[in-house]
């Protein structure tokens, strides 16, 4: 087998077992040393760590290298933004439950639904284009609502509540601005422009035919990850669990607050915290981005 062949058959569409199992092995090797990396920048915990080998080798091998590099393309980003003006930010830390060190239960959440959807591609021997839509939507919810709460924070007006309006500080569960708003559509818009940039590509590196229904990519994932992030504005504001410090004079997404007190339940639902809420997300982006996807194929 020379390179070429080699590489085709390691990164091509296949889904046969021999090219599973051997992108399993690569996607692990790529994953592990992302992560290490991640580890070191603190922008993931011992247990995301962990976690995020686990979904990035799944992710890349069940569901192919454009799969994997989408994925990295969120971590990436994200972290990136995490880390952006973090000193300004800290002012409003107290709001969220977790910070831009992303523990196992932030792993899941972002990428546990890309991990069912590569799954299911690989079941299918690679022959459903719809799921590469549906992906796409998945992590470009969590991608535009990691972007709109990572620069809306910064902006200078106050944020409004999503359901009435109402003007509250930065860092509210359920509050949108202008800035985060723009922020969550170019973080949607990213990961489609993205994609469609790595088809392109691929079919290029491995001579394949060029599907035209791919240029929908883009508009399916700006409005399916734009959804799932106002679906997590929603929820965030009506029945994600919210608490008061009395303490602090805080209203905070915490269960145990930062300053080590308990604080008053407020509203919500006691189960639902920023995890649930942000797999939610992603369900709705992939849901959207199905339903649009199967309009532009059948449109095609």
């Amino acid at each position: 087998m020379d390179p070429r062949q080699l590489f085709t058959w390691l990164l091509g569409p296949s889904c046969t077992p021999p090219a599973l199992a051997a992108r399993l092995a690569l996607g692990l090797l790529l994953s592990a040393g992302i992560a290490w990396a991640g580890a070191r920048r603190r922008s993931l915990s011992p247990s995301g760590a962990y976690g995020a080998v686990v979904v990035g080798a799944l992710i890349f091998g069940l569901g192919g290298w454009i799969w994997g590099l989408l994925l990295v393309a969120f971590f990436a980003t994200s972290s990136a933004l995490s880390h952006y003006r973090a000193a300004q930010k800290q002012a409003v830390a107290d709001h969220f439950a977790k910070t831009g060190c992303r523990d196992l239960g932030q792993v899941l959440a972002n990428g546990g639904v890309g991990v069912l959807l590569a799954a299911w591609y690989a079941a299918t021997g690679g022959s459903q284009p719809l799921l590469l839509f549906a992906f796409a939507g998945a992590l470009a919810a969590v991608n535009a609502d990691t972007w709109a709460t990572e620069l809306g924070v910064l902006s200078r007006d106050e944020p409004q509540l999503i359901i009435s309006g109402e003007r509250v500080p930065a860092g509210t569960s359920g509050a949108v601005s202008r800035l985060g708003l723009a922020a969550a559509a170019a973080g949607a818009w990213f990961i489609g422009f993205l994609g469609l940039a790595l088809q392109a590509l691929q079919s290029v590196l491995f001579v394949m035919p060029w599907s035209g229904r791919l240029l929908w990519l883009p508009l399916v994932a700006g409005i399916a990850g734009l959804s799932g992030s106002l679906v997590d504005s929603l929820l965030g504001a009506t029945v994600q669990a919210t608490y008061y410090c009395t303490f602090c004079g805080k209203e905070t997404e915490q269960p145990i607050h930062r300053c080590g007190r308990q604080p008053l339940y407020v509203r919500g639902w006691h189960w639902l915290d920023n995890d649930g809420v942000n797999l939610l997300a992603s369900v709705a982006g992939a849901l959207v981005a199905a339903f649009l996807g199967s309009l532009a194929l059948y449109l095609q």
